[in-house]
């Protein structure tokens, strides 16, 4: 059950930011005894590998803050952070971390899986981001752009700390995350409305 803890709380934070997750387990497997690496995915600890990570995750930084240029990116990223998230929950779950000695054989006989599932879970919380950014911009003419992006980065930096060192918190941590967005969601287009009828009644005096 941890090991799917583990992969979903990864999978998650590729949906917010395809790079952090790869990046963490491959700096926490090379530098540190938190997490070891099965053999099939040990190649995320190589040195080359986290420098091209550490790159796209910069790149991605910035772009995500820039208004316009977060929609692009947000577009691009529908292939790449699913991508990533599979390829997260594949490497989380068979991992072996302060909380899991052991990984489970649930995926063993089938190496698809957990990669499919990672890629699902990144999708959906890619889609809710993708579709509260629009909103967000609008409703505070592109200012709110890079503050949402960096609690994103945020929140996916802690999340995918809390999948390896404590995977049983994941469920409530995603919990918290979708009454976040629903709230922000919701609060962006009351503002949005209330801008708008001011304006309106502006007009008409």
């Amino acid at each position: 059950m941890l090991e799917i803890l583990t992969g979903t709380g990864l999978a998650a934070s590729a949906g917010l930011n395809a790079y952090i997750p790869l990046l963490l387990m491959g700096l926490l497997a090379r530098y540190s005894d938190l997490i070891d690496l099965p053999s099939g995915w040990q190649w995320l600890g190589n040195g080359w590998v986290i420098a091209i990570l550490a790159v796209l995750f910069v790149i991605e930084l910035v772009a995500d803050k820039v208004p316009v240029v977060d929609h692009v990116n947000d577009v691009v990223q529908t292939v790449v952070r699913p991508t990533a998230g599979g390829l997260a929950f594949g490497a989380g779950s068979s991992s072996e971390t302060v909380t899991v000695s052991d990984p489970g054989q649930f995926f063993s006989s089938n190496q698809w899986v957990p990669i499919a599932a990672g890629v699902v879970i990144a999708l959906g919380v890619h889609g809710v981001k993708a579709a509260s950014r629009p909103v967000i911009n609008a409703a505070t003419a592109g200012v709110g752009a890079p503050v949402a992006s960096t609690a994103e980065d945020a929140t996916s930096i802690v999340v995918s700390l809390i999948a390896i060192l404590l995977p049983v918190l994941v469920l409530a941590v995603l919990v918290v995350m979708v009454l976040l967005a629903i709230w922000l969601i919701r609060r962006t287009r009351t503002r949005r409305r209330e801008r708008e009828a001011a304006r309106a009644a502006g007009f008409r005096v």
